[in-house]
């Protein structure tokens, strides 16, 4: 592992982090969107999409206020995550389970992200690099409505899936 030598290091290491993550999210939402058989929730992944090539622009901005390039560090947690996505997008089964599977993986991407927005904006706000806060706030207060749509989302979604459950258990009593 690299050496840090100090939270301004630290700050662009985390961002680049994040660089990385929502880059990998631009080339998985397209993939989600297509496998969703809820129309709610090819909508979430597709808005989600479009508001994730913006948080790339303000990562972008923030390592360059930094006076950092702009270059990513790949980021472990999230190729784990988009690679759960990936195996909710090949599963088998009813379209309603797919997408109950699909959300699940899309939350726990929502939570990661929300977490190390948090965890970057802290260090950007004990350096007082004001101008990063700001960018990295505005990004984290979208991660949490994108969460907030996909936790309702999910609740249709789930109610499908448990439809499934219940015509079985009566098919089968």
């Amino acid at each position: 592992m690299a050496s840090i030598p100090n939270l301004h290091a630290l700050l662009i290491d985390e961002l680049a982090d994040l660089l990385f993550a929502e880059k990998q999210l631009v080339k998985a939402l397209p993939k989600l969107a297509k496998a969703a058989s809820n129309a709610d929730l090819k909508a979430g992944f597709t808005g989600h999409l479009a508001q994730t090539r913006i948080h790339v622009e303000r990562l972008t901005k923030a390592l360059n206020i930094l006076g950092s390039p702009a270059t990513d560090k790949t980021c472990q947690a999230m190729l784990g995550l988009v690679a759960e996505g990936g195996e909710a997008i090949e599963m088998k089964g009813p379209g309603a389970v797919r997408d109950a599977n699909l959300i699940g993986a899309a939350v726990r991407v929502e939570h990661y992200e929300i977490a190390a927005y948090g965890t970057a904006r802290a260090f950007a706000k004990a350096l007082g690099e004001d101008k990063v806060v700001d960018l990295l706030q505005e990004t984290l207060d979208e991660e949490g409505e994108t969460n907030k749509k996909l936790i309702k989302i999910a609740g249709k979604v789930n109610a499908d899936a448990l439809a499934i459950d219940e015509h079985v258990s009566v098919a089968s009593s």
